[in-house]
């Protein structure tokens, strides 16, 4: 009885922790299959954070898993594009192999296709190749996501891999929040899929909240033609695709080498206010890096460019009050946005790109400029082939 009363006080803890702080509703730009998006204020996503917030937060997800599956081989596998860096911090932490989902394309591979039907970007995949070298040598696979609401998505490619290779891998779901109803949560135990989080959440008034804003904060148009500002640019080596199976504990040692070959570059004072900007499904790198500035002495904020286009709103209560359309360093045909940036004694847009879109670039030096940035640098993470071949 005493550890049934430990465990519920544990998780009222949880709830306390994070519902209110971490939980902000915000409104999807011209969407109409779902008119909200839950904005997670820990992440390191859509709002800047302190990396040392974000990987507490993911250490803890982390912590469920390990008590639950300690002595079984895993693969996480994070879902593009919000929860890349909470998958990796998980896989890390339970010394695990990664890969996570992607929109991109790979060039010389096999994908397995699934969709995303509420996202304003539906297509999904991963790349069969490497999943099909893991078949064999894990017990389990685990999702991470930050939320999950009905479970959809990640029911279809259970399915989509069950079809594929069988009843050979046992699947659970680990999500910082999980909103499912009660019909979900028994599809998913009737499928012998097993749900972890840190918080429950209540979904059914989150689309009246999203829509009483007004959506009257500031939005600004791309500035692509040239950089406003004069630049540095690095190109660091040893990348590791983290859209490709890896062992999580190589990417956190890669991790550290670009880190420590940037520091040695871009050279951090005692008190320098920093921003790391990641790209897209690009996360992990930059709150890794912004953990390690602040180790310098500095103290550093992290988010990324996103692909959702969301409203900004003047309302306190709103999460996000100025949104920058930007080009897409990896598409020039795609618009991005990045939001709420501020002035920093020093930025640093980290981003693995093969050939980053010089209009991609342009758009957020300029952006970061317009908010009083003069001190930037554009580090790229490329394989040793890219550099060979001068990209």
């Amino acid at each position: 009885m005493a550890g049934a009363d430990s465990a519920a006080a544990a998780e009222e803890w949880r709830i306390i922790m994070y519902d209110s702080s971490i939980v902000r509703i915000a409104k999807r730009d011209n969407n109409n299959k779902r008119k909200y998006l839950v904005i997670n204020e820990k992440q390191g996503k859509h709002i800047p954070v302190k990396s040392a917030e974000a990987l507490k937060m993911f250490g803890e997800l982390a912590d469920i898993l390990k008590g639950e599956y300690g002595r079984e081989k895993l693969l996480a596998i994070g879902f593009a594009e919000t929860a890349t860096a909470i998958g990796e911090a998980v896989a890390i932490e339970l010394d695990s192999y990664y890969m996570h989902t992607t929109r991109e394309n790979i060039e010389g591979v096999e994908y397995l296709y699934f969709t995303e039907s509420h996202s304003h970007a539906t297509e999904q995949k991963l790349v069969k190749n490497d999943i099909d070298g893991v078949i064999g040598k894990v017990d389990r696979v685990v999702f991470v996501e930050d939320e999950v609401t009905t479970g959809n998505t990640i029911m279809s490619i259970v399915k989509l891999m069950r079809g594929t290779y069988g009843n050979k891998i046992n699947f659970s779901v680990a999500s910082i929040l999980n909103g499912m109803d009660k019909s979900s949560v028994e599809a998913f135990d009737s499928n012998g899929i097993r749900l972890h989080y840190l918080v429950k959440t209540n979904h059914s008034n989150y689309t009246e909240i999203a829509e009483q804003y007004a959506g009257n904060g500031a939005y600004a148009e791309a500035v692509a033609d040239e950089a406003k500002v004069r630049y540095g640019r690095l190109y660091m080596p040893s990348y590791i695709n983290a859209r490709r199976l890896h062992r999580a504990v190589d990417y956190k040692t890669a991790c550290d080498r670009l880190c420590d070959g940037l520091l040695s570059q871009i050279g951090v004072k005692n008190g320098e206010r920093c921003l790391v900007l990641g790209t897209e499904e690009f996360m992990f790198p930059a709150i890794w890096l912004a953990g390690r500035i602040d180790e310098c002495g500095g103290h550093a904020m992290c988010h990324a460019t996103t692909r959702s286009p969301i409203e900004v709103s003047r309302e306190q209560a709103y999460p996000l009050k100025k949104r920058f359309e930007l080009v897409s360093v990896y598409d020039e045909k795609r618009r991005t946005f990045v939001y709420d940036l501020e002035k920093y004694d020093k930025a640093v847009i980290l981003t693995d790109a093969e050939k980053p879109v010089e209009a991609g670039i342009n758009s957020i030096i300029n952006a970061l400029c317009s908010c009083g940035n003069d001190d930037i640098t554009v580090a790229v993470w490329q394989s040793n082939t890219a550099r060979k071949a001068g990209k």
